[in-house]
């Protein structure tokens, strides 16, 4: 089976991060993420708004990073919830569990370029080839 989701996207808001009852950190944030063609009437492109959440160390990196406005690419997995409303009424929830999250605009000061302990950042290309 594989279930592997790509995004990339604007936050459509700051993240939101909360702890579990055990203490384990999970943040909730959306992403805007444009269609890959414009609307007939107005030329504009059309976007999709994504729910995403991610768990322990991706979460406080996100929550402590990324705010609304920057454009980030997420690697994780799709999931469906089930739950029930105060009505008592079976509702669907979809989605997108980050396994990893990076950068995908210009550097801001002070602020890593990847998820932690994945990459570390190299000077700037002097545009030789290492071959």
């Amino acid at each position: 089976m594989l279930n592997k989701v790509f995004l990339q996207g604007r936050l459509v808001a700051d993240p939101e991060l909360r702890q579990t009852n055990n203490g384990t950190a999970v943040a909730s944030f959306r992403l805007a993420v444009d269609r890959d063609y414009k609307s007939r009437d107005s030329d504009k492109r059309e976007a999709d708004f994504i729910n995403c959440v991610a768990w322990r160390g991706v979460a406080e990196f996100v929550s402590r990073y990324f705010t609304k406005g920057r454009m980030a690419v997420i690697e994780g997995r799709l999931q469906v919830r089930e739950y029930n409303d105060k009505d008592g009424n079976r509702r669907y929830a979809t989605e997108v569990v980050a396994g990893s999250v990076y950068f995908c605009d210009k550097k801001r000061e002070g602020v890593p370029t990847a998820s932690p302990g994945k990459f570390e950042e190299l000077e700037e290309d002097d545009g030789e080839l290492p071959f």
